[in-house]
């Protein structure tokens, strides 16, 4: 039995059910065929014998094991990930093709999170797609990227949008699919991943939302759910919100316009996956990002520092889309609270 989905603009045939993913039509040759639950005997045996691996995180599980370790296998037709708690991917180099297996006591749930995530955006940078580690917001038949460094309030801001109303396209990997001028934000999968303090925040209690994994605290929000939009279909970026340091003083929360080259430096610092791109990514992330803003504006945010704020951080940055972009005013489609 096989499976369609699509994400990020892929369509994929798997094997298993993906908690997440967008059902499509079978396709006549899918973009990516996965595997789940095995390795073919070829690549069990290429995958027992790997040695140096290619790339080694510098965060570490217990027993100083990197969490996350990359081979290069069969002359570079093929790449090993391997996570602390024995999760194994295998894609090959043109991200057409992945296989998965894990230990008996590690949840599907969590090789979903890693696959849905940080895996398929390894497979669009082999695809040629430059991804921004943002999350994605549909204004109009726009779209706006929230970008910026681990615990910024990515996934928190998104929610908020969500609570508001508005369509959200992706919680982590924005895509910058580069079409007749446009840079696509292709939907990636109907979840908010979010920490116990950020759910708390929003709804009041961590307890309302489901676990990501059994093994995890951090919850998530169900866009096919209560009244939440998921879009569905990819729509071009207009503007990319970077969040910076959090003010402590309310008041001085701001939105400032970058220069070109402090955009530039700012994008490079937020693309997706920066440490697993090679020389020729590199040079394709450069020449992408200094497009991306000749065409988009790239603005630096600073938040309120507390949540409770969250209400004033959505219409600052929708009052600056409107200023930008000379739209209407949006009138927020419902209240944050509640």
């Amino acid at each position: 039995m096989s499976f369609n989905w699509s994400v990020y603009g892929l369509q994929v045939q798997a094997n298993q059910l993906i908690p997440g993913l967008t059902h499509s039509a079978s396709p006549s040759v899918p973009d990516l065929q996965i595997c789940l639950g095995f390795l073919p005997e070829e690549l069990n045996q290429a995958a027992e014998h790997a040695s140096r691996p290619w790339y080694a995180s510098a965060d570490k599980a217990e027993g100083d094991i990197p969490i996350l370790r990359i081979w290069n296998l069969a002359d570079r037709r093929l790449f090993l990930l391997r996570y602390a708690d024995g999760t194994e991917f295998v894609v090959n180099s043109t991200g057409t093709k992945m296989w998965s297996r894990w230990p008996k006591d590690v949840a599907t749930e969590d090789v979903m999170s890693c696959l849905t995530g940080p895996v398929l955006g390894f497979v669009l940078l082999l695809r040629g797609i430059i991804c921004l580690h943002a999350s994605a917001i549909a204004i109009g038949d726009r779209a706006i990227a929230i970008a910026g460094p681990g615990e910024a309030g990515k996934s928190t801001t998104a929610a908020a949008f969500a609570k508001l109303g508005y369509p959200v396209l992706s919680d982590d990997v924005v895509t910058l699919d580069e079409q007749d001028g446009a840079f696509l934000v292709h939907p990636a999968y109907s979840r908010i991943r979010l920490w116990p303090d950020s759910a708390e925040a929003l709804y009041g209690s961590a307890d309302v939302l489901p676990r990501l994994a059994p093994a995890w605290d951090k919850r998530y929000v169900d866009l096919t759910e209560n009244d939440y939009r998921f879009q569905k279909s990819p729509v071009p970026l207009a503007a990319t919100y970077i969040l910076d340091e959090r003010a402590l003083d309310c008041s001085a929360a701001r939105i400032e316009t970058l220069s070109s080259k402090e955009a530039l430096v700012s994008l490079i610092g937020n693309t997706y996956a920066t440490y697993l791109m090679d020389r020729t990514m590199r040079g394709r992330e450069f020449e992408i990002l200094r497009r991306v803003i000749a065409a988009i504006p790239i603005r630096r945010v600073v938040p309120p520092a507390d949540y409770g704020h969250l209400p004033r951080l959505c219409n600052m940055i929708l009052e600056d889309f409107d200023m930008m972009t000379g739209s209407a005013p949006h009138a927020s489609p419902r209240s944050l609270q509640g």
